[in-house]
């Protein structure tokens, strides 16, 4: 199985994704990973390996792209000017049917932009979202979308979000009958933006799905739930939040065993326990988020993901492929859209990425971008 890697992304340079890739690679002894960026920098970092990652070096192929897309890059100025970009030849590669996925840890906005010019989009999907799972009660988990990729949302694409999700935790958690939820600040039908109300409205008028109605931020990690929908601007927030909390419960209990000597000893007794809570609220375990609706898999890493954490998107990539979900959801999707799309767009997506992307379906000349 081959993987594109974007190797230029990230806060914290070549060599965390170059590490990373090395460790998913030793992990799965099918992959081939292809790394995209400067050439003699990438072979530098390959030749470096540490020993226990230095196996790995013959199943990383570097391949030229001698452009970085930078972090606070306009999604507009990628397209006119990144097409030699790592992050550009990473997505060519993926679309000439050269590698089965791509992984990348550079600009959000850029990344999608340039999915959706090179790619396209499943089932007539305009916009894609930004998905991942995270835990939740009962040892479970719950996807949320969208994170990032459309600031503002319509009723329309509220619904698409919902169904892309609930497909997601069919096909790749095998759950028969997801539980689909609209992230809203009551569960009272009175509550929520137009946007929200409005899409309530349509998902309870569509067959074949397990729609819950409204769930307040504190539901999402109740188990009760399969699948969270929200606008990007308000997911991205919950996502960060949830994040750092789950960082400071876990400083917070490690610094209470270490406070006392009497609590130190509790804590010896205890260590096996907190290192797999650690484990579990961890956020680098959950590192990897899908680029739902490209007719490729592409996933985004966090751009202050370490090696540890590159290594989790590049296995979220893997898993996706073992999957088959672009198809899947093109099978999936059409015709449930159908079903659902009775008026149009009510309203437009105002984020980064609501730029014009010639050729592709929900962009026109009034579009402006927006930082």
């Amino acid at each position: 199985m081959r993987i594109a890697i974007d190797a230029m992304g990230g806060d914290l340079g070549p060599r965390a994704t170059v590490r990373g890739a090395a460790s998913a690679a030793l992990q799965d002894p099918r992959l081939l990973l292809q790394l995209y960026g400067p050439r003699r920098q990438l072979e530098e970092e390959v030749s470096c390996l540490p020993r226990r990652l230095a196996a790995a070096g013959s199943r990383l192929v570097v391949v030229d792209a001698p452009e970085v897309i930078a972090p606070g890059q306009r999604p507009s100025e990628a397209l006119r000017r990144g097409q030699a970009s790592s992050m550009a030849r990473m997505l060519a590669a993926l679309a000439a049917g050269e590698a089965s996925a791509g992984v990348s840890a550079g600009n959000t906005g850029a990344l999608m932009a340039l999915g959706r010019q090179v790619l396209g989009t499943v089932a007539g999907i305009p916009r894609p979202a930004i998905s991942t799972a995270i835990p939740t009660r009962r040892q479970g988990r719950c996807y949320l979308l969208d994170l990032g990729a459309n600031v503002e949302a319509s009723a329309e694409r509220l619904v698409d979000f919902a169904l892309m999700g609930e497909m997601m935790a069919r096909q790749v958690d095998g759950l028969a009958s997801p539980r689909v939820a609209l992230l809203n600040v009551g569960v009272e039908g009175t509550k929520g933006t137009t946007s929200v109300r409005e899409a309530d409205a349509r998902l309870r008028g569509l067959p074949g799905i397990d729609y819950r109605g409204y769930v307040e931020g504190d539901g999402i990690f109740s188990g009760d739930l399969d699948v969270v929908v929200c606008d990007g601007f308000v997911g991205n927030a919950v996502l960060k939040a949830s994040e750092g909390l789950a960082r400071m419960l876990v400083t917070r209990v490690q610094a209470t065993f270490e406070a006392h000597w009497s609590s130190r000893l509790v804590g010896l007794l205890a260590r096996p326990a907190l290192r797999r809570l650690k484990g579990e609220l961890d956020p680098v375990r959950y590192n990897g988020a899908s680029l739902l609706g490209l007719a490729g898999i592409v996933v985004k890493s966090h751009g202050s993901a370490d090696a540890v954490g590159f290594h989790y998107a590049v296995l979220r990539a893997v898993q996706e492929v073992r999957h088959d979900l672009p198809r899947r959801l093109e099978a999936g999707l059409a015709p449930r859209r159908g079903a659902g799309e009775s008026i149009g767009e009510s309203g437009r997506v105002a984020s980064d990425l609501d730029i014009l992307v010639p050729g592709r379906p929900g962009n026109d000349d009034s579009q402006q971008e927006q930082r």
